[in-house]
Parts: C-alpha cells; sequence; structure tokens
C-alpha cells in the first residue's frame, strides 16, 4: 500500500479508532492494494447490475464469479457498454472495495466523482473507507470495540462464514483479529 503511516493514523484517529483496527479492516478487505499493474481493483458484481439494469441482455453475465483482475474487467467493460451508470455502481472499487452506488454516503455527488477520486491514489480510497466505516454507526461501533464477528458482519453480510467454509477460507472476523494483533504489536 502507498499510504504513510502517519496519513494512516490520521485518518483512524478522525473518526476514533485505533491505527491497529483501520490497518486490520484494510489488509483483511483488499489484501492491501488498491491498484494492481497500474489499474484500479475492481469486483463487477453481476446480481447488481441486474437490479440497476434490469433490461440488459442476461447472457452476458456467464462471468457471474470473476476470479482475475483482466475478467472483472471484461465483465465491467461490456455491462459499461450497455448502461455506464448501472455498471459504475455495481462495482466495488479500491482498498476498501466500496460499491459504486454507496457514492452519497461517502460525500460524493455521483459515482463518476467516487471513482475519480478513487483513481488518483490509495490515500483517497482509505479516505473512502473511513467515511463509509463513520457513516455507519454500528460498523464504527464495532471497530471501535474490536468485535469482529459484528465487523465482518456489517461489512459482508451474516453470511461471511459460510462462505469461507464453502472456499476453504479463514473467517474474517479471525482474519482481522489476527491483524489487529500483528498491526498492534
Amino acid at each position: 500500500m502507498n499510504v504513510k503511516k502517519e496519513e494512516l493514523v490520521g485518518l483512524a484517529q478522525s473518526i476514533g479508532i485505533e491505527y491497529a483496527a483501520l490497518m486490520a479492516f484494510i489488509s483483511v478487505e483488499s489484501g492491501g492494494k488498491g491498484f494492481i499493474n497500474d489499474r484500479i481493483v475492481i469486483q463487477f458484481e453481476p446480481s447488481w447490475f441486474r437490479k440497476k439494469a434490469p433490461f440488459a441482455p442476461s447472457g452476458l453475465w456467464s462471468l457471474n464469479k470473476v476470479e482475475n483482475q483482466d475478467k472483472e474487467y471484461k465483465a465491467f467493460s461490456n455491462a459499461f457498454k450497455i448502461n455506464k451508470d448501472a455498471a459504475m455502481q455495481s462495482t466495488s472499487w479500491g482498498l476498501g472495495q466500496i460499491m459504486g452506488f454507496h457514492y452519497g454516503r461517502i460525500g460524493f455527488k455521483t459515482v463518476d466523482e467516487m471513482v475519480d477520486a478513487f483513481k488518483t491514489g490509495e490515500y483517497e480510497q482509505v479516505k473512502g473507507m473511513v467515511k463509509f466505516i463513520a457513516s455507519d454507526p454500528k460498523l464504527l461501533k464495532a471497530i471501535r470495540e474490536k468485535n469482529w464477528h459484528l465487523v465482518a458482519t456489517y461489512y459482508n453480510g451474516g453470511g461471511y462464514r459460510e462462505l469461507a467454509k464453502k472456499y476453504n477460507r479463514e473467517p474474517y472476523n479471525i482474519s482481522m483479529e489476527k491483524a489487529y494483533h500483528k498491526y498492534g504489536a
């Protein structure tokens, strides 16, 4: 990640959380990267696109589970050609994987404005994450209390443990707790 520690400390303090808690959240939710090969990290969500552009041809969405950025960008590009705004809102962006439809929640007038800001650097992406956390009192309280189960539930949904089991991964709450101890040491 290309953000200075003192900038991260300042962003964490701006919402009353510890640096280690913010870093745990960032590292688990993003792997610590906002860009891969000079492109902003994205995850296109076909299920959201179907909701936002219900009349789009359904045959484009065979890539329902994309596994790498080239495939993500291909799926996003196909959707973008059909409905630019719906495609951008149906994609999660950058370090925090913030869905485009949350643009207003984190202080942007349009999804384009949010994406343009996130493309300028990882600092802007972390700033967006911090605004997102601050905009949800339950999530903010859970992070302040280091209740990693609730953090994972509020950010990823209640089925995060079942999903981890399905893909043979460590559940988010355990990963965040470990990361918190790593960054707090």
